[in-house]
């Protein structure tokens, strides 16, 4: 083989791996604008309430909720709330624009207590639950 085609060899093989290492850096930040969610696992359920839902989510015995507004885009007063029986609960609450949270916490086979709010509406489980 010559020096030429050892050349062209080398530098498509340059060419598809910073092809590569370009798609493999661009797929998951355009995945994350793509969902809200930064929970890991599967959806349990979803909470509705006037203004927005709390998403709670489950990966093992850990539990992850996020507070999503119907109308995303205006900066407003969000909370999420995670509460393990016996336990303190997990807040993440300020002025945000697309979601509050996540919030994450070891559950085991305890039951929580879920809070979430956008502006002036809210949901509160009021209650322990089991999930």
């Amino acid at each position: 083989m010559d020096s030429g085609a050892i050349r062209r060899r080398a530098a498509t093989l340059l060419a598809v791996l910073t092809a590569s290492g370009l798609l493999a850096v661009a797929g998951p930040a355009a995945n994350a604008m793509a969902a809200p969610s930064s929970c890991a696992g599967h959806k349990v359920r979803t909470f509705t309430f006037s203004t927005g839902s709390v998403k709670l989510y489950k990966s093992g015995n850990y539990l992850c909720a996020i507070t999503v507004p119907k109308h995303p885009g205006s900066r407003r007063s969000m909370m999420v709330s995670l509460q393990v029986r016996g336990f303190e609960p997990v807040v993440d609450k300020g002025r945000f624009t697309r979601h509050a949270g996540p919030v994450r916490s070891y559950v085991g086979h305890r039951k929580v207590w879920i809070k979430g709010s956008v502006g002036g509406g809210s949901y509160d489980s009021h209650g322990w639950k089991r999930f």
